[in-house]
């Protein structure tokens, strides 16, 4: 669990205005900048624990939306527009109760999913990498055409290699710090991408 500054001025606003997490002003702020969620959206907010992206996506979309907030931990209730579950974002079972349950297909994901640190720095950055190129996978088989995906990854390991595959996927692809991101030496980013690309149509047989 990390451990908070009481005196760092987003924890304390946080604190201040109901939001669960200081991480909250991180999407505030991108949502500010982007416009990127509307009212009656259907947002998914994968690694949502505690809740502080649900809850900002919440008064983005308003009541008539919806916003499904996923986590191995379990959040504590939120009201309405927001649900919750204790899922794993790996296992292929989420895709299918994603469409079933989850009210799939989604206007945004948003991915706040991150490792459990070891220290050893090739390792956690290895980690990040393929928490986030789930959550990419994910996006790409829930969200509607044009819809629009934020995801934390830090800088460093293959984070080349993750933004020139967004940016194939995606329109716009803009990498943002915000303000409220722990310290100004983090590599913590987020990548803002904007208007999903249409799949590729698969290549018609020739005739014999």
């Amino acid at each position: 669990m990390a451990h908070y500054n009481p005196r760092d001025r987003f924890f304390q606003k946080a604190k201040d205005e109901g939001f669960r997490a200081r991480s909250a002003y991180k999407l505030d702020e991108i949502q500010k900048r982007f416009r990127l969620l509307r009212q009656g959206g259907r947002v998914l907010d994968l690694g949502a624990a505690p809740g502080g992206f649900c809850q900002v996506a919440a008064q983005a979309v308003g009541a008539s939306g919806f916003v499904l907030g996923v986590d191995l931990e379990p959040i504590p209730t939120l009201p309405k527009p927001i649900v919750t579950w204790v899922a794993d974002a790996f296992t292929p079972e989420l895709l299918a109760r994603l469409r079933t349950e989850g009210k799939a297909p989604y206007h945004a994901v948003l991915s706040d999913l991150a490792p459990k640190t070891s220290g050893v720095r090739s390792a956690d950055e290895a980690r990040s990498l393929a928490l986030a190129e789930r959550a990419l996978s994910l996006a790409q088989e829930v969200l509607l055409p044009g819809g629009s995906f934020v995801v934390k990854v830090f800088m460093g390991g293959d984070f080349e290699g993750y933004h020139k595959l967004c940016k194939s996927v995606f329109k716009q692809v803009k990498v943002v710090k915000p303000e409220a991101s722990q310290a100004r030496h983090s590599k913590e980013v987020y990548l803002v991408c904007q208007e999903l690309k249409p799949a590729p149509k698969a290549a018609e047989p020739k005739p014999a």
